[in-house]
């Protein structure tokens, strides 16, 4: 499974994913589990909706030489 969510992208999904969960829990709304979703695609930098689109934010992590 290769690689395809950049690490800013997974930064805001373990913080959306976290939020989603917390407002399901504030609320009392059984909405909150699908803050788990962002959570494990950051966890695993790794979006099967990408990989449907042939998107990849991983190539914002890579520096080039001068």
């Amino acid at each position: 499974m290769k690689h395809n969510v950049g690490s800013y992208d997974a930064a805001v999904r373990y913080v959306a994913g976290w939020l989603i969960m917390l407002g399901g829990v504030h609320f009392g709304s059984g909405w909150g589990w699908l803050g788990v979703l962002p959570l494990l695609t950051a966890g695993f930098a790794y979006c099967p909706l990408y990989r449907v689109f042939h998107w990849d934010t991983t190539a914002s992590d890579r520096r080039i030489a001068p």
